[in-house]
């Protein structure tokens, strides 16, 4: 980390043409990342990442510039290109900096920091996870495991005075199972994670993720094709919120809100949703995934009400595009490493709560397609569009759950799904991505209760029923 002097000698520097705010962002960075396949370690990377960015506004402009050279001499000069790059000309000015350390809320403990954990326990776990998994089911060809930790230290420090220190710790494990019938192969993923040290792993058992991850893939690999159409789509809790993250959460984010080239931007106050949709974005909930003592711009997390009752009411705000929209940031700037200049990202976003059961939504449902396991996909942010894999699903037949079926997708426009969601359940549940925007990937939990969407359309095959 950086003496406070020399953190006030570049803000100077960084102030010197004429630019109206400066910013320090120093990032001190380890991370081990373990690979197993087949029940044997086939890589092992741990490191170290050091640097610093630099990022000076004038106005609605700026220039954000970075180095992992922190000789003093080096980062005046690279704080003074910034400068020229925002006006060329060095001005003489009167400037006070005031440093007054801001001890943030430290909602994320850690108890045991993986760096305090020899490789050896770290793989025993991977072993008990590929175990567990691979003695399912004999159709269990193939087992992948990943394990990875991060422990990362932050200091942020700006010309309004702001001095913050931060360390956030991360653990997560991810299990694939892939079975095989013949030439047809089927996979399942499980990647439990929290914003925790190693004791994550006294909170949860991983052989049930990896037995999971296994039962999706001997599950879909004796289903058959999923039918086409446009019919109502259930979309069961957790990891099934990766929809309203993707199609619907990124364009509440002020990085295309406040370039006009979001479906909702300048609707606030306007019924986008139906009326038993309330969303929010909470980067507070202790040890969630995606949970943030402070953001990447050192203001302290926030629980954002976004959508409720069906009525937008409010965005995802960095201070950049809080100056271009005359809002206050809402403690959502985020950034993967100092190498990014930070930019509006979610951290926790859900759906909220409803008053029906899952069973309530199913039992009232005559035909339709559950899906209980979302995976990827792609979605236009500036449209909403997106298209995504249904991982594990079955048919709705009667009100009851039917037979199961794969090669199912989602196909729609955000703003459309958001309307036509006519039940939600009082289950909530959240999973753990990472998520991919222009300031890098970063932790995210997505989450909703089960919702039913009144009509989608679902590519399969067609002539299936």
């Amino acid at each position: 980390m950086l003496a406070k002097p020399l953190l006030e000698d570049i803000l100077l520097a960084g102030l010197s043409t004429g630019g109206d705010f400066a910013e320090v962002f120093v990032e001190d960075r380890f991370s081990t990342i373990l690979s197993m396949i087949g029940g044997k370690v086939d890589s092992g990377v741990s490191g170290r990442d050091y640097g610093i960015g630099v990022r000076i506004l004038k106005g609605t402009n700026y220039v954000y510039a970075y180095t992992n050279d922190y000789s003093r001499d080096n980062l005046i000069k690279v704080a003074k290109e910034a400068a020229a790059a925002i006006s060329p000309e060095t001005i003489s000015r009167n400037i006070t900096l005031s440093f007054m350390k801001d001890e943030p809320l430290l909602i994320n403990p850690i108890r045991i920091y993986p760096h305090e954990i020899v490789k050896q326990d770290k793989v025993s776990l991977m072993a008990r996870a590929y175990h567990a998994a691979k003695e399912y089911d004999p159709v269990i060809s193939q087992v992948m495991v990943r394990y990875f930790d991060e422990d990362q230290k932050v200091q942020i420090a700006n010309s309004l005075g702001l001095y913050v220190e931060d360390q956030r710790v991360r653990t997560r494990t991810a299990i694939t199972a892939i079975a095989s019938k013949g030439p047809e192969k089927q996979s399942g993923t499980y990647a439990p994670g929290a914003h925790m040290g190693f004791e994550f792993y006294d909170n949860i058992k991983i052989e049930d993720y990896a037995q999971e991850a296994a039962r999706i893939a001997t599950t879909m690999i004796h289903a058959p094709y999923a039918p086409s159409g446009r019919i109502p789509v259930i979309i069961d809790n957790e990891f099934g919120g990766v929809i309203f993250h993707e199609a619907c959460g990124h364009s509440l984010e002020a990085t295309s809100v406040a370039k006009k080239t979001s479906v909702f931007a300048d609707k606030l106050g306007e019924k986008i949703a139906s009326s038993v949709v309330s969303a929010v974005d909470d980067g507070t909930i202790p040890n969630a995934w995606g949970s943030l003592n402070v953001d990447d711009e050192g203001h302290v997390s926030q629980r954002n009400l976004l959508i409720e009752a069906g009525v937008l009411k409010g965005y995802m705000v960095d201070l950049y595009n809080g100056r271009r929209m005359n809002v206050p940031a809402t403690g959502n700037s985020r950034r993967q490493s100092y190498k990014f200049a930070p930019t509006s990202r979610m951290t926790n976003t859900f759906i909220l709560p409803g008053s029906h059961t899952r069973e309530e939504i199913i039992a009232s449902t005559e035909y339709g397609l559950f899906a209980r396991y979302m995976g990827g996909g792609s979605v236009n942010p500036a449209t909403g569009e997106f298209n995504f894999a249904v991982n594990e699903g079955y048919m709705v037949r009667n009100g009851k759950l039917a037979e199961p079926v794969r090669g199912a997708t989602l196909i729609g426009q955000g703003s459309d799904v958001l309307l036509k969601i006519d039940m939600v359940a009082d289950n909530l549940a959240c999973g753990q991505g990472m998520c991919g925007s222009i300031s890098g990937s970063l932790p995210a939990d997505v989450g909703q209760p089960t919702i039913r969407v009144s009509e989608m359309i679902v590519g399969g095959r067609k002539g299936d029923k």
